[in-house]
């Protein structure tokens, strides 16, 4: 799809027209250009308004084309910009629901603007580790100004027409409600016959006090990781500072310099691998979805009533079971006490909290959730435990109804076997707290139904979730690879680590927390239970039983106030607990492990290369679609620095012959057996090849 054309009296219209956002691809670029020419010959037209078809003005760039020679070609947005600028007749951008991105850039290339009130305004490149690269930084302060283009710009943020309509971004934004078209068709006539033609390249940037506002931005910029913020304020700095053709050169040059950083790459990374993680090669778009109307949790464990929420936050009522009035009326409390503590933080108000807690009901009967279109099972992580549950659901839930287990561990299809109906169902492992959390790790079943797993992704996207579809193995995706990580974490500490110290080097590598620090919000009891019960499964399990012993200590966590650290009353924050390091140079010394001084870098490179190894067998196995996908769950719900682009693209970054080499070397080492390289690693390294190819 591309761009239409068509003359409405004395108005040409060219409509953009390429689903689902109108991305400004080459085709669209043409017809765009096309357009324009074939209107400024036309002695009958006098002027010109684009439009954008469906759901949008323009989303920006087509990322159907990104990383293609099209993305390059003639005519480039700059290119559309420039022909729009030189053009003889007035040129009005109609914009409604999104302008974003190289649209927003298309728009500030006309000659006016008209909006609909609640279009969706901003420049995102930013996101991608980018900055806009068609003029957005030199005409969007001449503009809104530069305080609000900075901001803008640098947050990557979006903004209601309606809140720049007192800006000179829009010369007109339209009522409510009103004819969009109608009313650009309108403002057309208007000004076809005014001359000279306004430009924004033309205006000046009158802002005094600039060099203090920048100066500002740029200490601010410098606070993270990533590039692009501060690269952004050079630009619009540059917009300030010099001619527009200079700035424009500029702002050309930092976005040349930041599509090759290693930083904007692994944004990129993200943002299409999240995209593609919902994509089943053998579920077609055309699959038939379940409507899924009304919801049932079982369990009102923190995990239940954050899955609670998850549904009422999208307006889906749902009834939470338990099986005793005190857990029951503990679970409704958590909810009401979370939705307040947001309403206190000011991000929601007290209507929305009244609205959603009137959509969680509460029972104590299977009876009474029988007609919820999905039932989410939260209980205990035990397989009879959760049997029993699901024995109990095959007997009172309606026919067609999605069976979801919550289990993060147990086999799915032990689960199903016990239903006379496991085409129904389905892993849904949320992760906590799960009204935060965004990862939902979708888990098929060998019988699970394809409009099963389908109406589950469809689901995803209704509460908000990022999904990524997992097989049935003990933990999948997420829990699988982290069982190789904590294994190392454990092993480090035998051999001379302290828990502060590994978690302070993976910290310092991005990850948002390390691993004890992780295990003491979550609970070391989970842990322990999952190691109790492998290790019945394996009685030859040679792992470290360090973390064993802290639990027979009772140190769960931040819940007992004491684990791998120790806990203030009323706080977050761990302290590095002496007791604890005397139990593990004890244990050490019980196991005649000799303690040594271990670097940072080994630190990380056995954390992070063990969740790559393992990451290898998994996509190898068909557990994990894709590589990519595998990303997707460690960034969005392991705290994996986003911009290393998650493990596996990490592992390309490095170069799988070097990151095989590591694992060669701990091969080698005392605890070798934990080392052994996954087959497809050794492949791809000895091919000279990626995981993501």
């Amino acid at each position: 799809m591309s761009a239409e054309y068509e003359v409405k009296g004395s108005v040409a219209v060219i409509t953009l027209n390429n689903p689902p956002v109108n991305g400004l691809g080459f085709a669209t670029r043409t017809a765009t250009v096309d357009g324009i020419e074939k209107a400024l010959a036309d002695d009958a037209v006098k002027a010109v308004v684009i439009i954008g078809a469906g759901k949008a003005f323009s989303g920006g760039a087509d990322i159907k084309e990104f990383n293609s020679p099209k993305v390059l070609a003639e005519p480039t947005l700059r290119t559309v910009i420039s022909v729009i600028e030189s053009a003889s007749k007035p040129v009005i951008a109609a914009i409604h629901s999104i302008c974003m991105g190289g649209g927003l850039e298309l728009a500030l290339g006309c000659n006016y603007r008209v909006a609909a009130p609640d279009a969706q305004i901003a420049l995102p490149e930013v996101k991608l580790g980018l900055l806009p690269g068609a003029g957005g930084t030199q005409r969007l302060p001449r503009m809104v100004g530069l305080e609000m283009a900075l901001n803008m710009i640098v947050s990557g943020s979006s903004v209601a027409a309606e809140k720049l309509a007192k800006t000179a971004l829009f010369d007109e934004v339209i009522a409510s409600g009103a004819d969009l078209l109608a009313c650009a068709l309108a403002f057309a006539n208007k000004v076809s016959n005014l001359r000279p033609l306004p430009k924004v390249r033309e205006r000046k940037i009158d802002y005094p006090q600039h060099e203090a506002l920048l100066q500002s931005a740029r200490h601010a910029a410098m606070a993270g990781p990533f590039p692009a913020p501060l690269q952004c304020v050079k630009a619009i700095a540059a917009a300030v500072t010099m001619n527009f053709d200079e700035g424009l050169k500029c702002e050309r040059d930092l976005f040349l310099q930041l599509i090759q950083s290693a930083e904007s790459k692994a944004l990129r990374h993200a943002f299409f691998a999240e995209r593609v993680a919902c994509k089943v090669a053998d579920v077609p778009p055309e699959t038939p979805i379940r409507p899924i109307l009304r919801a049932a949790v079982v369990g009102a464990g923190t995990m239940g009533a954050g899955i609670a929420m998850s549904f009422a936050n999208a307006g889906i009522p749902v009834m939470l079971l338990e099986t005793g009035q005190e857990a029951l009326d503990k679970g409704m409390a958590t909810i009401r006490k979370n939705y307040e503590t947001t309403v206190a933080k000011g991000k929601l108000t007290q209507e929305k909290l009244d609205r959603r807690l009137s959509l969680i009901g509460a029972t104590l009967a299977y009876e009474d959730i029988a007609t919820a279109d999905i039932v989410v099972e939260a209980v205990f992580e035990e397989m009879g435990v959760k049997q029993a549950v699901f024995k109990k659901l095959d007997a009172v839930m309606k026919r067609g109804a999605i069976l979801a287990s919550n289990t993060s561990t147990l086999d799915l299809d032990e689960i199903a076997a016990v239903t006379q109906r496991p085409q129904d169902v389905i892993g849904t492992h949320f992760f906590s707290p799960a009204n935060v959390m965004k990862l939902l790790e979708i888990v098929r079943g060998a019988k699970t139904g394809k409009d099963v797993l389908a109406s589950a992704l469809a689901l995803s996207k209704q509460i908000k979730k990022t999904a990524v579809v997992a097989g049935v193995c003990d933990g999948f995706i997420g829990n699988r690879m982290l069982e190789q990580y904590s294994r190392q974490a454990g092993f480090l500490l035998d051999e001379g680590c302290l828990p502060q110290q590994v978690d302070q080097a993976i910290e310092k590598f991005g990850f948002a927390m390390g691993p004890f620090r992780m295990a003491d919000l979550a609970g070391n009891d989970i842990g322990w239970a999952i190691r109790k019960r492998r290790r019945v499964a394996s009685p030859a399990n040679s792992d470290s039983t360090t973390a064993d012993l802290l639990c027979e200590m009772g140190r769960f966590g931040q819940k007992t106030g004491a684990g791998w650290y120790d806990y203030k009353a009323n706080e977050r924050k761990g302290y590095p607990s002496a007791l604890v390091g005397e139990m593990i140079v004890k244990q050490a010394a019980a196991m005649g492990v000799p303690r040594r001084e271990i670097g940072e870098q080994e630190i990380i490179e056995r954390l992070v290369y063990s969740l790559v190894n393992e990451g290898a067998r998994i996509v190898e196995e068909g557990i994990a679609m894709r590589a990519s996908d595998i990303d997707v769950v460690y960034l969005a719900g392991y705290g994996f620095p986003l911009f290393r682009g998650g493990p596996m693209f990490y592992a390309d970054s490095v170069g799988l012959p070097q990151v095989l080499a590591k694992v060669e070397k701990f091969a080698r080492g005392r605890h070798g057996h934990a080392w052994t390289p996954a087959p497809l690693l050794v492949k791809l390294a000895a091919q000279g090849n990626t995981f993501h190819g």
